[in-house]
């Protein structure tokens, strides 16, 4: 059996300092009823268990230019977790 290498979906992150940041993206994602889009990102970090640290970001698109934003709401965040899982 070969070794196959699976393509990374990558994108680019600009911070408010201007600062960009490639990360990788590991899911993107719409719920149909609320028409809110949904971004699961990594930079490959790992936490002290050796896991890889991932992100969730609500994708704002209202002025052109994508923006992340973060989940605040607490149902919505719930809805999210269950994609995760």
């Amino acid at each position: 059996m070969e070794n196959q290498e699976i393509e990374k979906k990558m994108m680019s992150i600009v911070a408010e300092d201007g600062s960009i940041e490639e990360v990788e993206v590991i899911l993107a994602f719409e719920f149909k009823d609320t028409k809110k889009e949904y971004v699961i990102y990594t930079k490959n970090e790992k936490d002290e268990n050796e896991n890889i640290t991932v992100y969730v970001s609500n994708v704002d698109r209202s002025s052109g230019e994508p923006k992340l934003l973060g989940v605040d709401d607490e149902e919505e965040w719930n809805r999210v977790k269950d994609v995760l899982r």
